[in-house]
Formats: C-alpha cells, sequence, structure tokens
C-alpha cells in the first residue's frame, strides 16, 4: 500500500527510531510515548489489522510475538510490560496496518481506558 504510514517506515521513506530489525519484523519508538518505554512492533509484509490474520501470515504474529520479550529486555524493560493492538474504528486503530504497542519501563496503571 503506498499510502500506508507504516509501509512508508518500512521502505525507509519516514525515518523512525528503530529499536529491533529483521527480515519479517520492524520495532520502533513511538512518537508520542505513552509509558518511559512504548515502542511499536510492525509486520514488513502489510497486514491491515487483527482482522486479516490468516493462514498464510499468522506465522508473522507468532513471529512478533516470540521476539516481544527480547526486544523488551533490550530497551530496558526489567519488570513486565502491557501489549496492545487497535482494531477497526471502534477499537481506534489510527494506521491500518497491524501494529502491536509495548509499553513499560515504570509501573502502569490499571485502567486501560
Amino acid at each position: 500500500m503506498c499510502d500506508c504510514l507504516f509501509c512508508k517506515i518500512v521502505n525507509g521513506d519516514i525515518p523512525s527510531a528503530k529499536v529491533y530489525e529483521d527480515e519479517k519484523v520492524l520495532a520502533f519508538k513511538d512518537i508520542n510515548p505513552q509509558a518511559s518505554v512504548h515502542f511499536l512492533v510492525i509486520p514488513k509484509t502489510h497486514i491491515e489489522s487483527v482482522d486479516a490474520i490468516n493462514e498464510d501470515n499468522s506465522d508473522i504474529v507468532s513471529h512478533i510475538f516470540r521476539l516481544i520479550p527480547q526486544i523488551a529486555k533490550s530497551t530496558g524493560i526489567k519488570n513486565g510490560y502491557r501489549v496492545i493492538t487497535n482494531c477497526g474504528p471502534d477499537g481506534c486503530q489510527s494506521v491500518k496496518h497491524l501494529h502491536f504497542h509495548v509499553l513499560g519501563g515504570n509501573q502502569l496503571s490499571e485502567k486501560m481506558a
């Protein structure tokens, strides 16, 4: 998708503060952090949302979740973290490219809203 913000970041058209990258995944700092450590993990292949995960692309989601603990540790998170993804308009998905927010580095609020 040529107009997808995250695809442009993957392609290097828009800069990001990378915290991890491999052939399938990119992780970068959130531009509007909600915790002392807040980064996004995205597949390099465009998947619109959780609703678009299927047999053909579910391996990338598994890969992402195997990496999250490693990336969290490398960013200094020690005592736990929160992983969040938004899906669709009512879920407040602002970028239509599957992404996981990882927040940590300090005690998070129990409130989710």
